[in-house]
């Protein structure tokens, strides 16, 4: 975490100049930033609340960050590539259950809250969750796609259907059951919607 005031904010300096902004910095505000929203709430997490937090100045957040929604997405964004990272090796078939059941799991507990406070702030504020689609799911959604479209190509995906609609058939119904609180689906039931609508062989 950033030490120490930012007086002369060296950090906005540095921009100016053309360096690339401090990795060290960025994390603390991102993780700032979510510790916030888990503890205290979307409310409370102000860019006032998260400079403190973070210790690093306003007019940095403020350069780095357009809006305060981006800076809460990004902060979201940052601890789903902690906690459910993308799939990068193994089969299509077995990626895809894996994070299938990271997911389902997650919802369970702070993870799924702050993404739903999230969701909602975007939707309060802008009237769509556009901007959460762009900065957030887009990329992991295209992602897990290309994943699915590669299990159909190599055989351990039996289904036919798009890969995209395929894709929301899944993630869709355990946000679903997650968003009207519908009993939650476990890690293992998570696994087996995935064989089931995927078409691929239990192990």
């Amino acid at each position: 975490m950033a030490k120490g005031s930012i007086e002369a904010d060296s950090d906005t300096v540095a921009i100016r100049r053309g360096r690339p902004r401090s990795a060290e910095t960025t994390n603390a505000i991102l993780q700032s930033a979510y510790t916030l929203m888990a503890t205290t709430g979307l409310a409370a997490t102000s860019i006032d609340a998260v400079a403190r937090h973070s210790n690093v100045s306003k007019m940095t957040i403020y350069k780095w960050w357009p809006s305060r929604e981006a800076l809460l997405i990004d902060a979201f964004l940052n601890q789903a590539s902690l906690m459910l990272p993308l799939p990068t090796s193994g089969t299509p078939a077995d990626c895809l259950r894996i994070h299938a059941a990271a997911y389902a799991n997650a919802l369970q507990g702070e993870f799924g809250k702050v993404q739903l406070a999230v969701i909602s702030e975007c939707i309060s504020n802008t009237g769509s969750a556009e901007i959460f689609y762009e900065r957030y799911l887009s990329y992991r959604r295209t992602a897990l796609i290309e994943l699915i479209a590669a299990g159909q190509k190599d055989g351990s995906v039996g289904a036919s259907g798009k890969p995209e609609d395929l894709y929301d058939a899944i993630y869709g119904s355990l946000f679903y059951r997650y968003i009207f609180g519908i009993k939650p689906i476990s890690p293992a039931q998570a696994r087996n919607l995935v064989e089931t609508l995927l078409n691929i062989k239990s192990r």
